[in-house]
């Protein structure tokens, strides 16, 4: 059964067809925009982390196949890394172009490639606009994969993307993947209010909705409420987002055989070793595939 069919999950104004893409109706967009900010207003540990473990594998070409508004792909441009930038959205992508014709001043971003890809034909279209092409690194990061919701009920979709984030690596490469800890959110019904990713200068309430169909949870809505009275727009923002709950122990199991069990697995909690941390905000997978 899908999710839309006993749970309100779009905002107003998102047509039915536009169900995978949840900022269709542009408003959901311009809030997150609002929301994660500039690349400036990314916190040091993200930095850190991401741009540590690519330089220390000497990657160059990263794949960013949830871009958004490109706010992650610039970070990684000002840092010299050559960026392919992809996202589902339309809508989403239109800030990310926007955001490359305000730099084309600046040389670091004339080779940064934006295109539209869904992860389902992903190394289909990678290969219709830069033919041959694999790379250094995949990023999907920001709970971006979880957008993905399960249609059949057996998660075949989730899996074969993430078979085709695993095509896009040439051996050697690197897979950068997360998720919100689910697990954490479904026995307490509430989310983390500070968030490992963003600066955000605006307060923000999240509130937490848990599905559960014959007693498995399905779906997880979190309803944004972006606090803009102090800004120039004087404009309160409120949208609901939509994920799938990814459990652990579950999504290491699918990020294993996506390898086909030919990769090293490690996994942070919060950007740190995950037995420091009791209950983090995020999980984050790196998978380091080997030789064919």
């Amino acid at each position: 059964m899908a999710a839309d069919q006993v749970f309100h999950s779009r905002s107003e104004g998102i047509p039915s067809e536009g169900v995978k893409d949840q900022y269709a109706d542009g408003k959901a967009a311009r809030a997150w925009n609002k929301f994660i900010g500039d690349s400036h207003q990314r916190t040091q540990n993200y930095k850190d982390f991401l741009i540590g473990r690519l330089r220390r594998h000497g990657c160059n070409k990263v794949l960013d196949t949830a871009c958004g508004t490109g706010i992650d792909s610039m970070m990684l441009v000002e840092e010299g890394f050559k960026m392919v930038s992809t996202d589902a959205s339309d809508k989403m992508l239109k800030h990310a172009l926007k955001a490359r014709w305000e730099k084309r001043k600046d040389h670091k971003y004339d080779d940064w490639v934006i295109e539209e890809a869904n992860w389902e034909t992903l190394p289909r279209d990678i290969q219709s606009f830069l033919p041959g092409t694999q790379f250094d690194a995949v990023i999907c990061l920001g709970n971006s994969f979880a957008h993905l919701l399960d249609e059949y009920g057996d998660q075949r979709m989730q899996k074969m993307c993430l078979r085709n984030f695993a095509k896009c690596l040439k051996p050697g490469g690197l897979l950068f993947i997360d998720h919100r800890n689910y697990d954490a959110m479904i026995d307490s019904g509430a989310t983390p209010g500070h968030s490992i990713y963003y600066n955000c200068k605006y307060p923000v309430d999240i509130k937490t909705s848990v599905l559960v169909v014959r007693g498995k949870p399905q779906l997880i809505a979190l309803d944004y409420c972006i606090d803009g009275a102090n800004d120039d727009d004087n404009e309160r923002s409120d949208f609901r987002l939509c994920y799938y709950p990814h459990k652990l122990d579950t999504f290491t199991r699918m990020l294993d055989e996506a390898f086909d069990y030919n990769a090293k697995h490690q996994i942070f909690a919060d950007f740190k070793p995950i037995n420091e941390v009791p209950v983090p905000g995020f999980y984050i997978h790196v998978m380091e595939k080997f030789s064919d």
